[in-house]
């Protein structure tokens, strides 16, 4: 167990990727505090995750509101003493359409729960991680923050944000010992991907029918991108910082083979490819 005695907060950990997250936590020797919206949902998985970790905390949290990040936050600390990870999982679609024709309150909720939550949640873990002089930050990024995601602009447009935010507070958090990354879970078939299939022709031909092709085949594990966050969260990954990973192609497995290189260099990160003295110069 890589993660025996350590303290894990997830948020939107009810379902989908979230949920694999807490149990592959739970399964590392993790205690896990976890928040989603839904009580219902929450109740449920941790009475089904209830008997695997030392200790499972549900709270019932919205990260787009201050008062609800504190209290998760501080109800952590409170029974548990401490925060030693933080994944940011919460996200959601948000409205898909070409970006003149989406509705603009929508478009903006969504920037909010993807990266200001993500933000808000960070903002008030990281003071207890600093005290602490160590932690370990995961934040859940994805389609659109790689490559342009046409008709769902809201979300690869705050997913895009999540890496450079990402990228920014490690760089902020260095001498403090505290690691943060982010990383690209591949297409897993969860409730977000209804969205799709209801947005119909809304969503566009082509990741339609992807769409229903990867659903048809299952699509990505989501035991993948946990086990990359289990990786991430430990000793193991501990000169690993401001780093956008996929869980799925990318040899993160074999990372410990290659720190100094990886450490060192601007691979996986929101990087220009041409260095600036190499680049095309049109005069």
């Amino acid at each position: 167990m890589t993660l025996k005695d350590r303290v894990a907060l997830v948020t939107g950990g009810s379902q989908g990727i979230g949920k694999a997250v807490v149990r592959r936590l739970l399964e590392e020797g993790a205690t896990v505090a976890f928040c989603a919206r839904d009580q219902d949902r929450l109740g449920a998985t941790a009475n089904e995750l209830s008997t695997i970790g030392p200790a499972l905390l549900p709270l019932q949290a919205d990260v787009t509101r201050e008062r609800d990040v504190e209290h998760l936050v501080r109800s952590t600390v409170e029974r548990f003493s401490r925060i030693d990870i933080l994944v940011n999982n919460a996200g959601v679609y948000g409205p898909i359409g070409p970006a003149w024709e989406v509705d603009a309150g929508e478009w903006r909720e969504a920037v909010t729960t993807n990266l200001v939550g993500t933000f808000l949640v960070c903002r008030s873990v990281v003071p207890v991680m600093i005290r602490a002089r160590r932690g370990k930050i995961v934040n859940m990024s994805g389609g659109g923050a790689a490559t342009p995601f046409p008709r769902y602009t809201a979300y690869a447009v705050s997913k895009a944000a999540v890496v450079r935010f990402t990228e920014t507070l490690a760089l902020e958090l260095a001498e403090h010992n505290v690691q943060v990354n982010s990383l690209a879970p591949g297409f897993v078939a969860t409730s977000l991907h209804q969205h799709t299939l209801q947005a119909g022709d809304r969503a566009g031909a082509e990741f339609l029918k992807k769409t229903k092709e990867e659903l048809a085949r299952g699509g990505v594990d989501p035991a993948v991108p946990a086990a990359l966050v289990a990786f991430l969260a430990s000793d193991k990954a501990s000169r690993i910082s401001g780093k956008f990973i996929s869980s799925v192609w990318d040899d993160w497995a074999n990372f410990e083979q290659h720190l100094d290189e990886i450490a060192s260099s601007d691979v996986y990160t929101l990087r220009r490819i041409v260095p600036r003295d190499r680049s095309m110069n049109w005069k």
